[in-house]
């Protein structure tokens, strides 16, 4: 049996895990840039000072539901419990004033029935509630009050299960959720792609079911300065791209490579691998969108890389292999990458002096693995066939 090791060089191969698993290069704090979006898409900004904090009280639902589960079940459990004493108060003041605490005449009409103490207050108060009736408390039409505040504690009830309940929902039916199978290669590349140097990462969706009118943008986060004088910490420069298939959305039913060709207008295009270090202000955001098949909620994953996340040179490993009639995934290999031949020099002394590729030696056409199953159990037999040029 032929290892993986066996069927690629080990020294070209360059292995990297999924971008769940991160294991980032340990730099002082101090001489690292730090990271405006992390690799698992939350944001690495925390706002201080708000003195409006009023305006989270306008979107409670919102609110709510951006909090975190123990405080949204806190909130769930107080709210009942509230309402329940609240009401249980109101029940035993209705009997302490109609006399219903401390009269045992025959024929005296209570106005809720077995109800002689605040815990029976309080019991009938959750039955009310929650629609349970034993049978032993009950409200008599001797008190108009009393009939008046059934009504109201139904309504606050059926209010706070819609609100309580739609906001569990909402917690357990976020967009983020589907967006944890969406994951992208730990390392981007950069390296020749039809005789232009090009920044290249790969995405892929571990799930069967799809994301519809999925679309990718990338964006460039660098301090930068005006012609004024005024500083810009965090200036965000839209990156042009394509994809495999040429348009703006992308088919996500198996892992894409996608790719940007650094032009003249990129924002990349007198970077070189002398800036591929952590020293350098330069972080390359990628953004994911699309729409759950399954709920038909818009989704939307991130990731960034930083410099030294950048390699130069290199290129991703095909995972794709067609077996038993049908495509195959190797995810094993999703951010596998191997050296390419590629200059070192800037895109724009590329542009300017194509002579930097005369001494680049690039491989003969690519073969593609076919494996075929013909019997089950047998070792798989592989056949290679030229790629249609």
């Amino acid at each position: 049996m032929i290892s993986r090791k066996g069927i690629i060089p080990e020294e070209y191969v360059l292995t990297t895990r999924l971008a769940e698993d991160i294991a980032e290069p340990k730099y002082q704090a101090k001489e690292r840039r730090a990271r405006f979006v992390a690799k698992n898409g939350t944001c690495n900004v925390a706002h201080k000072n708000i003195r409006e904090q009023g305006r989270f009280l306008l979107d409670v639902f919102t609110t709510v539901v951006d909090l975190k589960w123990h405080y949204t079940l806190l909130i769930f459990t107080m709210s009942f419990l509230c309402t329940w004493l609240l009401f249980g108060m109101i029940w035993w003041l209705i009997a302490f004033a109609h006399g219903d605490l401390d009269t045992n005449e025959e024929g005296f009409v209570p106005c809720v029935t077995s109800v002689q103490s605040f815990t029976a207050a309080f019991l009938f108060s959750i039955e009310v509630q929650v629609t349970i009736g034993f049978g032993g408390r009950m409200v008599t039409e001797e008190c108009p009050s009393a009939i008046l505040v059934l009504i109201i504690q139904n309504i606050v009830g059926l209010v706070i299960n819609a609100i309580m309940l739609g906001c569990i929902f909402m917690k357990t039916a976020q967009a983020h959720r589907r967006a944890e199978t969406l994951i992208f290669s730990k390392h981007a590349v950069i390296a020749l792609r039809n005789g232009k140097l090009c920044f290249m990462f790969r995405v892929g969706d571990l799930r069967k079911s799809m994301i519809i009118s999925a679309t990718i943008r990338m964006q460039v986060v660098r301090k930068s300065s005006s012609q004024e004088g005024e500083v810009l910490p965090l200036n965000q420069i839209d990156i042009q791209m394509e994809n495999p298939i040429s348009t703006n959305g992308i088919f996500l039913v198996s892992p894409l490579i996608i790719c940007h060709t650094i032009t003249r207008d990129s924002p990349l295009y007198d970077i070189s691998p002398n800036h591929l270090t952590h020293h350098e202000d330069l972080e390359i955001i990628v953004i994911l969108e699309g729409v759950v098949e399954t709920t038909g909620i818009t989704t939307q994953a991130r990731t960034s890389y930083l410099a030294d996340e950048i390699r130069w040179g290199q290129r991703f490993v095909p995972i794709v292999a067609e077996e038993d009639g049908r495509y195959c995934v190797d995810y094993s290999k999703f951010g596998n990458t191997v050296i390419a031949p590629t200059p070192h020099c800037t895109p724009r002394e590329l542009e300017e002096d194509r002579s930097a590729l005369d001494n680049i030696k690039f491989s003969p056409r690519s073969t593609v693995r076919r494996r075929n199953m013909t019997v089950r159990g047998a070792k798989p037999k592989f056949t290679l066939f030229e790629e249609p040029s």
